[in-house]
């Protein structure tokens, strides 16, 4: 229901909004952007696509997804037969059992979960995205509600959602590509924000379920992470940029084919049809892909709706407006745009994020900031649209007031931090 309702929101206020600019402001040509608008086209003001572009761009998203959630769930499936799912979860099993309580001892999903956190981790977007719908399917089994969602797949959820991950390579390419003195120079504040957002995740949620999460268990684990982060931060902030960005491929991409082949070879240690279980877990990855067409295609023409209509625009003025008036330092808001995308859209909050370094400067405070905003959070409802909807979710209960308070808290941290590092 809390979706529906915001969904809602977006759409009428957008339209709202686009009316006022069309029937009082004289922009007449304001509602054909916003239905047949397109980024690319040299006469649009806004570069932004309208709603019929827009639904192209989802099902494009979805049939390029196709083949990714195919290879992903094809090596799930394998790990699945032979054994390696149950024993990941065995492992991580007295940490996921304080934090998810409500799943049995060993099931998959605990498996499921860490790989999808340990690609998220690495910035592995490609594969997260498969590994966490595998996560919300086998979660979804042990949901006594199936329209409802559970306790487990909300904290899991949030988790995601908060977007830690060790290595910002896109951000620091784009930055170099840009010019930026030292393109490396916002690692530090986004390794720090988007840890703080994951902590805040975790603690919203687990308020919320009354999980006590001082547990000796939770306790070790987590500072286990944290210092196994900072001891990789100490040995990153040496690099350069091109050692850094030469390092984070190694790594993440090498752990991805390190994974293949530890799944191949306990495939056939085992004895099991490698090749047979591949083909039957690529199959429900075809399947998973097509389902959640509807619901991306929902959610992303609402928001550019939102995009097209101006709204983010009267939101940025009047926080100028409100700053100046009380005489705060304001250098903050050219950079905000980026935060109030990045919930909404990855690739809109990109494109704000160069927009804001191109006009201002790479090296520049709102330059700055815009990037450790976007290495901060993720796309909070595209991840409720993609991964309620695969498992047709329709009570989402209080997933999106936690994913956006733990978003707020890893804005406010980003802000608090540029104005540290950078003055």
């Amino acid at each position: 229901m809390a979706l529906s309702r915001i969904w809602s929101a977006f759409i009428i206020v957008a339209i709202v909004v686009g009316s006022i600019k069309c029937f009082f402001l004289g922009q007449s040509d304001i509602f054909n952007w916003m239905i047949i608008g397109k980024a690319d086209d040299a006469a649009n003001p806004l570069k932004v696509d309208g709603v019929i572009e827009t639904c192209w761009t989802a099902v494009n998203i979805c049939l390029k997804l196709i083949g990714i959630m195919a290879l992903f769930m094809g090596f799930m499936s394998i790990a699945e037969r032979a054994g390696g799912i149950r024993l990941l979860s065995r492992i991580i099993g007295p940490f996921f059992s304080k934090l998810f309580p409500d799943i049995p001892k060993g099931h998959p999903a605990t498996g499921h979960m860490v790989m999808n956190f340990s690609a998220n981790l690495l910035g592995l977007d490609n594969a997260a995205t498969p590994f966490g719908l595998k996560a919300m399917e086998s979660l979804q089994e042990l949901n006594p509600n199936k329209d409802t969602a559970s306790n487990a797949q909300i904290m899991f959820l949030c988790l995601h959602a908060s977007g830690l991950t060790l290595i910002p390579v896109s951000i620091i390419a784009i930055r170099a590509s840009l010019n930026a003195a030292n393109p490396t120079d916002i690692f530090i504040p986004c390794m720090i924000a988007t840890f703080v957002a994951t902590m805040a995740a975790m603690f919203i949620v687990s308020f919320k379920q009354k999980i006590n999460v001082f547990q000796p268990a939770i306790l070790t684990w987590v500072l286990s992470i944290s210092v196994i982060i900072a001891l990789l931060v100490l040995y990153l902030v040496r690099l350069n940029t091109t050692q850094l960005q030469s390092f984070s491929g190694i790594l993440s991409n090498g752990l991805l084919l390190l994974i293949f082949l530890l799944i191949v070879l306990g495939g056939v240690y085992k004895n099991i049809d490698v090749f047979d279980a591949f083909i039957d877990g690529a199959k429900g990855g075809f399947e998973t892909a097509i389902r959640i067409i509807p619901y991306l295609v929902g959610m992303l023409i609402a928001i550019s709706l939102l995009r097209t209509s101006g709204t983010f625009d009267l939101i940025i003025n009047g926080l100028k407006y409100v700053c100046t008036s009380l005489g705060a330092d304001s250098r903050f808001i050219d950079g905000i745009p980026t935060a109030l995308i990045r919930p909404l859209s990855g690739g809109g909050a990109r494109g704000m994020m160069v927009d804001t370094i191109t006009t201002h400067g790479a090296d520049s405070f709102a330059g700055r900031l815009s990037s450790i905003l976007q290495g901060s959070s993720d796309t909070t409802f595209y991840v409720v649209a993609v991964y309620f909807g695969a498992v047709n979710i329709k009570n989402t209960r209080y997933a999106i007031g936690a994913m956006l308070l733990a978003d707020l808290v890893g804005v406010s941290t980003a802000i608090g931090l540029c104005y540290l590092f950078f003055g």
